[in-house]
């Protein structure tokens, strides 16, 4: 048969089989090889046939079952919930595939989340709003400061709390600058505001999206309120453990993804989880951790007025200290523009600045060139590439000496990453970053590392 239907299309195809004649409906995806047809079928599997055993097709209606659930589904939330607002970023966490063409789409309005996750309806009065539906990869200083203000209006709107939903590769660094925005000040928000992702997708048996969604929504709407002192302006809400049943509240300037694929990438780096989440296929609860709990007792932060944000032109330079660290490659790279370098250093904190056995120059030529920078008055912090320690420039020799040049970093515990957005946002806020990169601005340091 050479006239097929077009991807997109659902249709009533009569097909003969090794066998027998049979009728499939379904709808047609892209064709991947020519003289084949691909349905995905309503059973949600696969079928793949030949143009040449297609006896019949028929077109049916694409669009009027779809639109008639939607309608029948459109969500009536008890006004004794709290008001939670979903912001969509993008990620696979408020997406389904669309079997028209395939791809992954967002899904994001209350009557379609709520079609996917009916229990969703006992845990919050859900709104939502959409910045984007971007590749968590192609996310810049110029996107958090919308997510950070999308944030605000949804507190002014009288919002309990908030959920961002995010791809998860950055999720980690977005939820540390919208916690800096918050409470770098001193500050702390109305309420809480959780990250949230899926590292699976929604149309895999293993994903993990619906738990993780819940779970968010759940800590926004019932969790405990932030303090600001302990990274919890935002906090990241994801799979616990690989197995299903519990999600782990992280905060939000102190956690990394630290695995590509498995269901609990995200941990703790240099802190503790704030919380856990259970979910029992029905209702969620939460524990609060006692070092969370003592925190939370003690902190006398105010409430945030306003946002502080990220200067979008700033030039944050990273740089990883090993054998392939070269002084012209940062003098290169500095000439184009820099307004501040992070080298994650090894160890406690250090440099390949020495040639001790008189056979490696181009050590003293990046002592030479990072010495130009300082003198340039270009800030040079050192962060940790060890991901979890502090840096202390104190125990060995080459450290004292980094800091007598004026190499920055002594006493910091944050994570790496956190470092880099740290030091943006005190740029971006006109605050010296000599005074302030050390200090815990907003939950982001541990001192206890240092015990």
């Amino acid at each position: 048969m050479d006239d097929l239907p077009s991807e997109g299309q659902r249709v009533r195809i009569k097909v003969q089989s090794l066998e027998e004649t049979v009728e499939q409906l379904g709808t047609v995806l892209p064709y991947t090889h020519d003289g084949h047809i691909t349905l995905k079928l309503d059973n949600g599997y696969n079928a793949n046939y030949s143009k040449d055993g297609i006896q019949a097709w028929e077109l049916l209606d694409n669009d009027s079952s779809e639109q008639q659930l939607m309608t029948e589904n459109s969500p009536t939330f008890s006004d004794d919930l709290p008001r939670v607002r979903l912001i969509h970023t993008g990620g696979t966490i408020a997406s389904k595939v669309d079997y028209k063409t395939g791809a992954v789409i967002a899904r994001f309005e209350p009557e379609e989340l709520v079609a996917e996750l009916p229990e969703l309806m006992n845990l919050a009065q859900l709104e939502t709003f959409k910045i984007g539906n971007m590749f968590s990869d192609d996310i810049r200083p110029q996107h958090w400061n919308a997510i950070a203000k999308a944030t605000k209006q949804a507190f002014d709107d009288g919002c309990r709390g908030v959920v961002v939903s995010h791809g998860t590769d950055t999720l980690h660094l977005t939820a540390a600058a919208v916690g800096f925005a918050w409470a770098g000040m001193g500050e702390k928000p109305p309420g809480p505001i959780a990250f949230v992702g899926s590292q699976r997708s929604s149309d895999r048996g293993s994903s993990d999206a619906a738990e993780n969604l819940l779970s968010a929504v759940y800590w926004a709407g019932h969790g405990d309120l932030p303090c600001g002192d302990s990274g919890d302006s935002t906090v990241v809400v994801m799979h616990h453990k690989s197995n299903d049943g519990e999600c782990v509240v992280l905060p939000g300037t102190s956690c990394r993804k630290l695995h590509s694929s498995r269901r609990d990438a995200f941990q703790a780096v240099n802190a503790q989880p704030l919380a856990t989440i259970a979910y029992n296929g029905k209702t969620c609860s939460h524990e609060t951790t006692r070092q969370y709990t003592e925190a939370r007792s003690k902190s006398e932060r105010k409430i945030a007025t306003n946002v502080h944000g990220f200067l979008p032109h700033l030039k944050i330079l990273q740089f990883i200290a090993g054998p392939y660290l070269h002084g012209e490659h940062i003098e290169a790279i500095v000439k184009g523009g820099c307004d501040a370098i992070v080298i994650h250093g090894t160890g406690l904190g250090h440099l390949p600045i020495e040639d001790s056995m008189g056979d490696a120059p181009e050590n003293l030529t990046l002592w030479r060139t990072l010495v130009r920078c300082i003198n340039r008055e270009i800030p040079v912090i050192i962060a940790n590439q060890c991901i979890f320690g502090p840096v202390n420039m104190n125990v060995y020799s080459k450290g004292r000496d980094q800091q007598k040049i004026g190499l920055l970093g002594h006493g910091i515990s944050a994570a790496p990453d956190t470092i880099a957005i740290k030091v943006h946002w005190i740029l971006s806020n006109q605050l010296s970053v000599q005074e302030n990169i050390a200090k815990s601005l907003c939950g982001e340091q541990t001192e206890r590392l240092f015990d």
